[in-house]
């Protein structure tokens, strides 16, 4: 079975960062933008972000949308994705919010913690290990035997780090704000890593397109 489809979705500053260093979550997208993204969820079979994301956004990870819940349950669908953690350890809280409104979503962790974590999240959650560290590949492949043809990636920098590095991102989305962060402390789109998407390898500019003062960079990596 091939391996799902896979866009990786970012909004972010002017100089690369998802968020800023204080409490809050850093809004960098605009309603407009923000509708744009919940369509995307409806057109994928699930939708994956990485602990972090859980702790810093605490996302439910669910289509927003009515009419567009509506349609997918018409097609034969689940009103939303099949959501998916990524995570090294066992220290999910299973009062986050990704653990409630619909069905338990599946968490992909580091072999020596999957004992704990479903000790941890019990019903709430399918806990899977997926090597050690988790590896991107053996997640994809595990999602493939679950019939899932096309995957969400949502971040954060970490997981898109993992995914890009790995080369298993068919598709990129960048949104970009118009502002720049500054700040050194904050988390940034990726961090190091050995991407095959270089200056001698670049990505292919697929779209380029301003909503309000945002900008939409669609990629194809190649």
């Amino acid at each position: 079975m091939s391996r799902p489809h896979v866009v990786a979705s970012v909004a972010m500053s002017l100089d690369g960062y998802i968020d800023d260093a204080g409490p809050a979550t850093l809004v960098l997208s605009d309603a407009d933008d923000l509708d744009r993204v919940d369509a995307v969820r409806a057109g994928v079979d699930a939708i994956l972000v990485g602990a972090g994301t859980v702790r810093a956004d605490d996302p439910r990870l669910l289509v927003r949308c009515p009419r567009r819940r509506a349609e997918r349950a018409a097609a034969g669908r689940p009103p939303s994705p099949l959501r998916v953690v990524l995570t090294t350890g066992a220290s999910l809280d299973p009062a986050a919010r990704v653990f409630a409104g619909g069905p338990p979503p599946l968490v992909f962790t580091a072999a020596p913690a999957a004992a704990a974590l479903r000790a941890r999240l019990g019903d709430a959650a399918e806990v899977v290990a997926a090597g050690d560290p988790p590896d991107p590949a053996e997640v994809l492949d595990a999602l493939a035997d679950r019939g899932v043809r096309s995957l969400l990636v949502e971040g954060g920098g970490v997981v898109h780090t993992a995914f890009l590095a790995a080369g298993l991102v068919d598709e990129l989305h960048v949104v970009v704000a118009p502002f720049l962060v500054g700040d050194a402390r904050a988390p940034r789109f990726v961090g190091d890593g050995p991407f095959p998407q270089s200056p001698h390898r670049p990505m292919t500019l697929v779209e380029a397109r301003a909503t309000g003062d945002l900008v939409l960079l669609r990629y194809r990596p190649g």
